[in-house]
């Protein structure tokens, strides 16, 4: 690729194989995702992102769109192509008048909680605060208070995009809403985030959060604690995990954990259910909500290796939790199968408002597998798509596709048929030529 002409007229920062701190800027967050792209770009304004996407199609070269780098997939990166890196593009601004944020495509989830915390407010996005705002959010945007103020794709009011052509676009329910139906949960494959506005909403800063471990053995009577809470509590998040215990010296169990975003007095109270049932360790307590939201940034944090597999549940069954609970015999370390609640807010919105499906969901199930040496590459996988398919047969229609690794996964299979017609009509809009295709591609 001759990047002569570009260097010229592009005003960010351009990284070629030969440029020293290559091998550094190369880097995402799944060590499994190594590749060699020909040329890595830092735009610093929405001019540079155009000039950036103009040249890439003038070289007929593959495009990867790294916001945080944090794709599971490996799609922040490429071989060969060219890597648009918004890292320089991370200003966020909250106005707590309107209760509103605005961040640019390369700000990091730990950016927006920060600023929202400021005015006592907040946004609903994920778990690692490293994770970037434009990736979390294009995909659906799980996390702790989904339960309570919905996904972040529910809180998102407008984006601002350049397009495979180079031309910017600004998308809403009143401007282009049929780009913004779809970039709510297939937002990757239609342009560059460079702009998001979300509402805000008001939040303490402490929150009661925590955990409580059981034996195994005890999986299925506690299940029952769980649906019968999640039934009556529909603003609480709650996180079950089928693994071993490292401070438990490896012992298998049944966790519970919990976000409430209550009063500490409230949230003792509805939590008694599980905190009085015998547990082996408790970890409940008052916390910072910025330390939580910080909490595993360390543990996951970048050059491990990661895989994972996910569908929804529309119960909680007795039969996928026995089949959880048998895989941990094998169960790998740096493992677990998850189960997060859906339902409250994220059950209140149409499953047909936005390209994001799975609003009838009660739980996400994923196996969630994390390691260091590559050699375990081929072992991890296979054992994370085999205690998958064990609980398959229980999914229902809609995929997480933030969660989704494997490429060419049949759309229809992440979004239905209906919809991904409709994404496929949006595509041959947008991006006939699948300019955007590193993502879970709709092909037009």
């Amino acid at each position: 690729m001759n990047a002569t002409g570009f260097r010229e007229r592009f005003a960010g920062e351009v990284i070629g194989p030969g440029d020293a701190g290559y091998d550094q800027a190369r880097v995402v967050w799944n060590a499994v995702a190594d590749r060699r792209p020909s040329l890595i770009v830092r735009p610093t304004s929405v001019d540079d992102v155009i000039t950036a996407i103009r040249f890439a199609r003038e070289q007929e070269v593959v495009m990867a769109v790294r916001g945080g780098g944090h794709s599971v997939a490996g799609f922040s990166t490429c071989d060969g192509g060219m890597v648009l890196d918004l890292s320089r593009m991370r200003e966020v601004t909250v106005d707590p008048v309107r209760k509103r944020a605005v961040t640019q495509g390369g700000a990091h989830l730990s950016q927006l909680d920060t600023a929202a915390q400021e005015h006592g407010l907040v946004c609903p996005v994920g778990v690692v605060g490293h994770t970037g705002v434009a990736g979390l959010t294009l995909g659906g945007g799980m996390g702790r208070l989904q339960r309570k103020f919905g996904l972040t794709v529910d809180n998102l009011l407008s984006v601002d995009l350049v397009t495979a052509e180079g031309e910017r676009v600004h998308a809403s329910e009143s401007e282009n809403p049929d780009l913004f139906w779809g970039l709510r949960g297939a937002g990757a494959n239609f342009g560059v985030a460079t702009s998001f506005e979300f509402r805000l909403h008001p939040q303490e800063g402490t929150i009661f959060q925590g955990m409580v471990a059981f034996p195994i053995e005890r999986s299925l009577e506690i299940a029952e604690r769980v649906r019968e809470f999640v039934a009556t509590h529909d603003d609480v998040h709650v996180a079950l995990a089928f693994t071993k215990s490292e401070e438990l010296g490896g012992r298998p169990v049944f966790v519970v954990g919990s976000t409430h975003a209550g009063s500490v007095e409230q949230a003792e109270r509805d939590l008694r259910v599980f905190r009085e049932a015998g547990g082996l360790m408790d970890t409940f307590g008052p916390k910072p909500y910025l330390a939580v939201q910080g909490a595993a940034d360390e543990s996951l944090g970048w050059g491990q290796r990661f895989y994972t597999k996910a569908g929804f549940l529309t119960e909680l069954s007795d039969e996928v939790i026995g089949l959880c609970a048998a895989e941990v015999e094998t169960i790998p370390p740096g493992t677990e199968l998850s189960l997060w609640t859906f339902g409250g807010a994220v059950g209140r919105v149409a499953d047909d408002a936005m390209a994001y499906t799975g609003r009838n969901a009660r739980f996400n199930l994923s196996a969630e597998l994390m390691w260091t040496d590559p050699a375990d590459d081929e072992g991890r996988v296979a054992w994370g798509r085999a205690a998958f398919a064990k609980v398959q047969p229980f999914m229902t229609t809609g995929r997480y596709v933030n969660d989704v690794v494997e490429a060419g996964t049949d759309g229809a299979q992440i979004y239905g048929r209906a919809k991904y017609e409709r994404l496929v009509a949006l595509k041959r809009k947008y991006d006939p030529d699948n300019f955007f295709r590193l993502n879970q591609n709709i092909k037009p």
